[in-house]
């Protein structure tokens, strides 16, 4: 294990190389990279409580192409969700046909699914609604639900790249659980519990018995 606020400092110097954005040059790069490092490591010093003391830095190296691959898929699937987005605005007449899509997740951390969820809401078209604890899902509403395949596709994507970077209990070979449509496909229990069937009686649908005499003419 290594001391986390060390490592937060380095790559606080390597941000701070692209956020900056000097001259590809040896000189610029090592300047910029030497400023970022000298108000990196103090600060990640000045905070080291406020994130974990030790971090497996093996396996955290281990994770960076994944996290690359994460970034270059959300890229990918945000510019074309907003060229479609664009299109239906410029075309108003284009046909729509927004869904709501129960969506059960493999990640289970708090950073995983959150991180599963904000990608969502970031990608145009698409919108987090709800998270389910104890189905572990998520509901996601998306503009054009006419292929729900092509909708999810994308997410178990990211989901697997994210069990890796978050070194997550499954791993990506584990199948990934069916998803529902609502409506018409009520059948998953957390649908089902959302939206009774039709002709199902609940409790409040059923008519209140007002209390007759004995001779059962309400006298």
């Amino acid at each position: 294990m290594t001391r986390t606020w060390p490592v937060a400092g380095f790559l606080f110097g390597v941000i701070w190389v692209f956020v900056q954005g000097p001259p590809l040059g040896p000189e610029p790069l090592v300047g910029s990279l030497l400023i970022g490092l000298a108000v990196g490591f103090p600060t990640a010093f000045v905070f080291r409580r406020l994130y974990g003391e030790t971090v497996d830095l093996p396996r955290s190296i281990r994770a960076v192409p994944y996290a690359l691959w994460y970034v270059l898929t959300f890229v990918r699937e945000a510019i074309v969700a907003s060229l479609d987005v664009t299109y239906r605005v410029l075309a108003p007449s284009r046909p729509t046909d927004s869904e709501v899509i129960l969506i059960p997740l493999r990640v289970q951390t708090d950073l995983g699914v959150t991180t599963i969820a904000n990608s969502i809401t970031m990608t145009p078209g698409s919108l987090t609604l709800n998270y389910d604890p104890e189905e572990n899902a998520l509901y996601v509403h998306v503009i054009d639900g006419s292929d729900p395949e092509d909708v999810v596709d994308p997410i178990r994507d990211w989901e697997s790249y994210a069990l890796v970077i978050f070194d997550e209990e499954l791993s990506p070979s584990d199948p990934a659980p069916d998803f529902a449509v609502y409506p018409p496909d009520r059948t998953h229990p957390a649908l089902k519990q959302a939206a009774p069937e039709a002709g199902e009686e609940t409790a409040t649908d059923r008519p209140t018995e007002e209390a007759t005499g004995g001779d059962g003419d309400g006298r």
